[in-house]
């Protein structure tokens, strides 16, 4: 049985002391014991945060990361970096950084590669804008989304590592969220897609997240559909509404 994974992309907000004063006030009101945590801060609050929840079961993850391991790359930042200060997973291909700071494909395919090489969980982010989903591509998009972003890596390393979080774009920030069934039809069709790509038992070992405008109202029923494993987490992960998406009723 996959455990559930909810992480928080806290995105630009919170300067390291409002962030760790965050940390401590709910750290010891989250119950880790079913769900695997994942918190990830700004880049400057990954070391002490990581220090806050030390000794806890929260995971420290990161918002993005450079695939070159050093080098001339003013303004990014390595996974030996991130490594150093206790990630255990990375965010990558965030609708946000595709829009913004024009990722493509590729760029995340060679990201998940040089994670994978440090034991570092990627968090691969997909999803379809809403003129995708009413012109019907939406299945399509995410597919090929997926299948590059997998392009080379070993069946075992998806297996293990890999974590997949549908975030239809639509519904980031909005305060629109999919239906439980929409997002439950979209996680099911990426564990298709898996399948097709390696096999059903690699498949079944993939945990796949919803993420778009998750919030306490609604994170039951998301939760407990049968093949979204978590979510991602954005603005309700700054606040209250985190312990009660965590400590949901399943």
């Amino acid at each position: 049985m996959r455990k559930k994974i909810i992480a928080g992309n806290w995105k630009m907000n919170y300067c390291v002391n409002k962030g760790v004063d965050f940390v401590e006030e709910i750290k010891e009101r989250i119950d880790t014991d079913k769900i695997d945590v994942v918190i990830c801060p700004n880049f400057v609050a990954l070391d002490r945060i990581f220090d806050a929840i030390e000794g806890t079961n929260i995971y420290l993850g990161a918002q993005n990361v450079y695939f070159e391991t050093s080098g001339a790359y003013t303004g990014e930042t390595s996974v030996d970096m991130l490594t150093a200060v206790g990630v255990k997973y990375c965010i990558v291909g965030h609708s946000e950084r595709r829009k913004y700071f024009h990722e493509t494909d590729e760029m995340v395919n060679q990201k998940v590669k040089k994670l994978l090489e440090k034991d570092v969980s990627p968090i691969i982010c997909v999803g379809e804008t809403l003129e995708e989903r009413d012109a019907s591509k939406h299945f399509d998009i995410v597919e090929e989304q997926v299948t590059k972003a997998l392009k080379d890596i070993h069946k075992d390393l998806v297996s293990k590592k890999i974590v997949i979080a549908y975030e239809p774009i639509w519904a980031i920030g909005t305060g629109v969220t999919a239906t439980a069934e929409q997002a439950n039809e979209m996680c099911k069709f990426i564990r298709g897609v898996v399948a097709k790509l390696y096999t059903t038992s690699v498949a079944d070992c993939v945990r796949i997240q919803y993420g778009g405008s998750v919030k306490p109202s609604n994170a039951n029923e998301i939760l407990n559909m049968s093949d979204i494993d978590g979510a991602l987490v954005g603005g309700a992960s700054l606040t209250n509404d985190f312990v009660a998406i965590v400590n949901y009723e399943s």
